[in-house]
């Protein structure tokens, strides 16, 4: 009996062994158990790779590890978006998406990822305030006196915009609801539009004044209108373009995604990082001086705007007539 007793006792502790050893599912690996990294999905220069780059400091310090800024330039920030939207659902690789994230499903015939389900949503993180703005070169200085100009010169100017954002829809918006006919070239991203608009090869363009504000500054473009439905105390002396071209409003926002799949804790952690860094005295005081509000919104706050803004910004497509260029 003894005998039989212990045999039954080393086949209980190798079948306990087996068991033990058979693979199972990976344990959940804390985050971030690695290098973050921050998809930009526009070519450095624009708006969100300089608010990518202001956070990164700060959520290094929060998170304990590398956040890797890596720009995916093209396909209207699709390329970018893609990316991510085909990546591991743990946290480590987000993208920051614009306004294109609500407009192209409109605006193009094919899109390679639903914008909505093949995400997690995290945070709307900021509004934009965008403005209209012209090389020094061109002799006006409001926007009564730009649309004159330009109905003076029928298709004589040439804007440059991202192509499918906000910016490039706000010129369609404007040619249509101003009664102008100018060029409106579509570029990889707002960075490289804004270089040729300061080096005179574009003479106007709707852009973030996040990128924009520094040139005006400096004196090398002139600021005659911003976008929003009032003025802006980042820009007090601009007059709001809606004072000259009745109805006319646009706006753009900031928001953080990952792929579809992050577990719910993980994207609560990842938003409160961003949250923090974004309500730090210096970083939010930068951003309202650069016309961004900070909203900071909650994973179930943009989960209830994403789909209205895809609405919104499908009719701003649809009643513009506006095209991918």
């Amino acid at each position: 009996m003894k005998t039989q007793s212990m045999t039954l006792r080393l086949l209980g502790a190798g079948l306990t062994s087996l068991v033990l050893a058979v693979p199972g599912p990976a344990l959940a690996q804390p985050f971030p158990s690695k290098p973050v990294r921050i998809v930009v999905p526009a070519a450095p220069g624009g708006g969100t790779d300089i608010l990518a780059r202001l956070l990164a400091p700060d959520l290094n310090r929060q998170f304990g590890q590398q956040i890797v800024i890596e720009n995916r330039a093209g396909g209207a920030t699709m390329i970018g978006t893609e990316y991510v939207a085909r990546s591991a659902p743990d946290g480590h690789t987000l993208v920051i998406a614009t306004t294109p994230h609500a407009i192209n499903p409109t605006l193009y015939r094919k899109v390679p990822f639903d914008p909505v389900k093949d995400f997690t949503m995290i945070s709307q993180l900021g509004l934009t305030t965008t403005v209209l703005v012209v090389h020094p070169s061109l002799p006006v200085k409001n926007v009564k006196e730009f649309i004159a100009l330009a109905k003076a010169r029928p298709g004589q100017l040439t804007a440059g915009t991202a192509a499918g954002n906000s910016a490039y829809l706000a010129v369609e918006m404007l040619k249509t609801m101003a009664g102008i006919d100018a060029l409106n070239i579509p570029y990889k991203g707002a960075g490289q539009a804004l270089t040729d608009l300061v080096a005179g090869h574009v003479q106007f363009q709707v852009n973030t004044l996040l990128a924009a504000k520094p040139f005006i500054e400096a004196g090398r473009l002139r600021a005659i209108g911003v976008c929003s439905a009032q003025r802006s105390a980042a820009l007090p002396g601009v007059q709001a373009i809606g004072e000259t071209v009745k109805g006319f409003n646009t706006s753009g926002w900031y928001a953080l995604l990952g792929p579809a799949g992050i577990p719910r804790e993980t994207a609560l952690r990842i938003h409160e990082g961003f949250a923090k860094a974004l309500r730090t005295p210096e970083i939010a005081k930068r951003l309202a001086d650069q016309g961004v509000e900070v909203t900071a919104g909650t994973p179930d706050e943009l989960a209830k705007i994403m789909p209205l803004e895809i609405r919104k910004w499908g009719e701003v497509v649809k009643s513009s007539g506006a095209t991918p260029g």
